[in-house]
């Protein structure tokens, strides 16, 4: 102890000893810094959609108050206290990494929002203040990366007016100015800098805004520049040994009369599993097990879905091998198999088929807004899943399935492995089928297996009747083609609002061909509900030796332009057809009316994806001749400016060679672009001299002269203060023709005496000729 005091009291003196930082006295710089962590802090909040933070506002408001008063001082035991709980944010920050291995970016908002709360209590100096700003502007951006609403935008707007005259503050603190005073409109004070100007960051705030709106619309989307990051909401914990993947829990069914919702939410099951009855308004009934199409009704629209994917695609559930005559089942939903993850990573591998065909790696991320069946979507060939559950399972349709339903909050990332549709590879593929596919995807039930052979066949030989092209359809690419055209398109088939009811022993494709058994006398409806299509058009391939299955999911949804997300409603959920191809795999087609024949895939290009939907936003108040006409000469040039882009951008992947000769374009187009704009203002000060009296415009050109010198004139100036002020930084030649012009000026401009213009323009020629020497000689030194 002897020992350890004297060199505790050493190491006081020479803390007091050391100068004192100087404080910033500025409390309006102070406010409006203070004001920026608050708006990054709602920021987060608003991204995540939960007031998690909110704690750290009053915190960071009472630190900042008592940093203000406690300015002056050295706080040295605040420093000991504010590094101690900086260590202990720390330790909690990598305790959520390892212990919860959610979204890396959530840990790392909650983590710089403890900082700046620690920070708050000791802000003496200006850099100090500097740290907070930056501790805004991260979080502002970590929310912009995790907003997938609208909602974030407003908080940037506020960020960005109280950020211009905060960097105004801080700039003024650079300079040693002193306090300012805020005014509305421009005065004439006397003191030059003495106030911020709002009229004027007001403008600012509008031309920044602008500018960055027009940018963001014209700016292309590659899908290879996308982060790819991998959100999985936090982990769930499932007791051992309940979850074996055959049951799937849809809140929409019913089973034997009895409710099957394990959700506990309260909702109502309709969706009964066999027999005629109604719909339930919320649940789409295809994604079960067994789904029967005998029911009627229409869903409620719902948001239930966002996703942010590097494509457009089909996002789907479910997938069906077995047709029962009223609708359809998964017939070995006992080969399901467990897959169950590490502990250290929420990645789940799914090895898909090899595929022949051309793929390209699309990763989503899917948020879920309402409760949804224990069926998780994705894109086609998905390879990778990342889950917060310790189990999922997958069939042997490539259905994967949740141990529980989809919870409302619940975010997860898949990458999937999607091919390319080549159309001549397609038509070219072979019809040998392996006997598992056989076996499974050409069953057709007995009674109209022959009946809906001949349909098809009559529909396919009578293609050069309705067709220019006499070419008959020898590859199954076409067939398909053809006959889900054919469904589309045939008048006999219609949409039906509500269909009869089948009898018990009636079969829908039979039906839906032929007339249903409860038509209305004297009258025979055909067709059906948009999901009927696609089972008519499954069992017509089968029926003709064509392996094809059910699948169900839901289309891509609306895609918002501002937040980069599709919105996906429940009402998007629809079945289509997926037929197999030897060597290739399963490729879908939508025979359903009204929608695309083709799914939405990898194949579409979305680039300038918020350039058309504000293309299509302006066209809607056009007349259609002259938005055809526009949109023609748009097309072309925006072909034209896509490719030039692309072009560029591919030098830099061909070596050094290419990443050269991108340089030197960007200098080129650099130097053209600054020389068009000198060129520009040079004409512009021209006209506006133009517009003056002559004496007037030698007057201004002498002022300009003088500033690009370095001796500017401020408004508080009166033209003879000035030219006083003059004569102590020029020659006496030169302060004498300054001086001449001036007293000339103001003759003509106050007392309305005539000027001698020529000797006024002699003048100013002089002191040019006087200044470009001045300046050649200094050079050549």
């Amino acid at each position: 102890m002897t020992t350890e005091i004297p060199y505790l009291s050493q190491l006081w003196r020479r803390i007091e000893a050391a100068p004192k930082p100087v404080p910033e006295d500025s409390l309006w710089l102070r406010v409006l810094v203070q004001l920026l962590v608050i708006a990054g802090i709602v920021a987060t909040d608003v991204a995540i959609e939960e007031p998690l933070n909110l704690w750290a506002i009053p915190v960071s408001i009472l630190g900042a108050t008592w940093s203000w008063f406690r300015r002056r001082h050295r706080n040295v035991p605040i420093k000991f206290c504010i590094a101690i709980g900086m260590l202990v944010a720390l330790a909690a920050f990598f305790g959520r990494l390892f212990g919860e291995m959610n979204d890396t970016r959530l840990a790392l908002a909650r983590l710089l929002i403890e900082l700046q709360v620690l920070h708050s209590f000791d802000l003496p100096r200006r850099q100090d203040l500097g740290y907070s700003m930056v501790i805004g502007l991260i979080l502002m951006g970590v929310a912009g990366t995790l907003s997938q609403t609208l909602a974030f935008g407003p908080v940037v707007l506020v960020f960005l007016a109280l950020a211009l005259p905060t960097l105004i503050l801080d700039y003024r603190s650079r300079l040693g100015l002193g306090d300012i005073q805020f005014q509305f409109k421009k005065t004439n004070t006397g003191q030059p800098g003495s106030g911020v100007n709002f009229k004027l960051v007001g403008i600012i705030f509008l031309v920044v805004v602008s500018l960055g709106l027009m940018i963001f619309v014209a700016l292309p989307r590659f899908p290879g520049y996308q982060l790819r990051t991998f959100p999985v909401s936090s982990p769930i914990k499932m007791p051992p040994g309940q979850f074996d993947g055959r049951q799937v829990l849809n809140p929409g069914y019913v089973s034997s009369g009895k409710n099957n919702n394990n959700s506990g939410s309260g909702e109502s099951g309709l969706n009964q599993e066999t027999g005629a009855g109604t719909l339930n308004d919320t649940f789409y009934y295809g994604f079960n097990t067994k789904i029967n199409q005998n029911l009627r009704g229409e869903l409620k629209p719902q948001d239930v879905l966002r996703v942010r994917s590097q494509a457009r695609g089909f996002w789907r559930v479910v997938a069906f091998d077995q047709y029962t005559g009223q609708g359809w089942e998964i017939s070995r939903n006992n080969r399901t198999l467990t897959l169950r993850r590490s502990i250290w990573s929420y990645q789940f591998n799914l090895f898909p088929l090899i595929s022949q065909a051309k793929t390209q790696e699309v990763v989503q991320s899917y948020t879920v807004l309402q409760q949804l069946p224990s069926l998780i979507p994705a894109m086609d060939k998905a390879k990778e899943i990342y889950f917060p559950t310790e189990e999922i399972a997958i069939d042997p349709d490539g259905n994967l399935r949740s141990p529980l339903e989809l919870r409302e909050g619940m975010t997860y990332t898949v990458i999937s492995q999607v091919p390319y549709r080549n159309r001549n590879q397609l038509q070219q593929a072979s019809t040998k089928y392996p006997e598992n596919i056989k076996k499974y995807y050409l069953q057709v039930p007995d009674p109209i297996q022959e009946k809906v052979r001949k349909k098809t066949e009559e529909i396919l030989a009578s293609v050069n009747q309705v067709s220019t092209n006499k070419k008959p359809l020898n590859s199954t690419y076409e067939k398909v083609l053809y006959l889900a055209q054919y469904l589309k398109q045939n008048p006999n088939y219609k949409l039906q609002k509500e269909p009869p009811f089948l009898r018990k022993n009636e079969d829908l494709v039979e039906a839906f061909l032929f007339g249903y058994q409860d038509s209305p006398p004297g009258e025979k409806i055909t067709g059906g509900y948009p999901d009927h299509f696609s089972t008519v058009l499954t069992m017509m391939l089968r029926s003709i030796g064509i392996p094809a299955r059910l699948v169900a999911g839901f289309n891509s949804g609306e895609f918002n332009p501002f937040t980069g997300l599709y919105v996906v409603k429940n009402t998007d959920a629809f079945a289509m057809t997926e037929v197999y191809f030897p060597e290739y795999g399963w490729f879908a087609f939508n025979p359903i009316p009204g929608m695309d024949l083709i799914p939405p895939s990898i194949e579409e290009d979305q680039t300038f994806s918020i350039l058309k939907a504000f293309w299509n936003w302006v066209a809607g108040w056009l007349p259609s001749p002259v938005a055809n006409g526009l949109q023609a000469i748009l097309g072309v040039l925006i072909l034209w400016l896509f490719q030039a882009i692309t072009g560029f951008f591919s030098l830099f992947s061909q070596g050094w060679l290419g990443i050269f000769s991108g340089l030197i374009i960007i200098t080129i187009i650099a130097f053209l672009g600054w020389l068009s704009w000198d060129i520009w203002r040079g004409w512009r000060y021209r006209r506006w001299l133009a517009k003056l009296p002559p004496e007037e415009s030698i007057y201004q050109q002498l002022l300009a002269v003088l500033a690009s010198k370095g001796y500017p004139k401020h408004p508080a100036q009166t033209p003879l203060e000035y030219a006083a002020w003059l004569q102590q930084y020029h020659p006496i030649a030169e302060a004498e023709v300054i001086d001449e012009i001036f007293q000339t000026y103001m003759r003509w401009r106050y007392g309305g005496k005539p000027v001698n213009l020529e000797q006024m323009r002699q003048l100013l020629l002089n002191l040019k000729k006087a200044h470009w020497k001045r300046l050649k000689q200094r050079n050549w030194s």
